[in-house]
């Protein structure tokens, strides 16, 4: 198992770092260069950048996945393309995407989308919170537990 990451705009880069290092597990995150950094990682953890450009990152991570690794991403398009692989998908809220709700889930973007298009207001996610970190690295933190008993 790998833990990968959409990293364009994923909030939760830290924690599951820190569970790669507890579970000795690799952590691959996939990043738009607009995101590069030249902060010190330990080995265990690979980024791979791509160019800008929308969903460069989706592609290659949809190039890199295999089956049993573990995508932690807040797109339910890279979602509905990679759970055929044999892959557990999960959002930084620790909900996890399921073959047989992705579809309900990119009808809901869709008519979200078209009613933007339309001028209408639609509400944004709500911030971000300690508290919704904690029980996103409890939730991940069992999954992995359970997968590596």
């Amino acid at each position: 198992m790998r833990l990968v990451i959409d990293g364009d705009g994923s909030p939760v880069k830290e924690e599951v770092i820190q569970l790669g290092a507890t579970f000795n597990l690799p952590v691959l995150i996939v990043t738009s260069v607009d995101h590069y950094t030249t902060k010190e990682y330990p080995d265990f953890v690979q980024f791979i950048y791509v160019d800008k450009g929308a969903d460069r990152a989706d592609f290659q991570i949809v190039k890199e996945i295999q089956p049993d690794d573990l995508l932690i991403t807040q797109d339910y398009g890279l979602a509905s393309l990679v759970l055929p692989k044999k892959v557990r998908v999960f959002h930084h809220s620790g909900k996890e995407y399921l073959p047989e709700s992705i579809d309900q889930l990119l009808a809901q973007r869709y008519v979200g989308a078209q009613m933007r298009k339309a001028g209408k207001r639609t509400k944004g996610p709500k911030a971000f919170t300690k508290n919704d970190r904690q029980q996103f690295y409890q939730i991940l933190e069992q999954i992995i537990r359970n997968y590596c008993e």
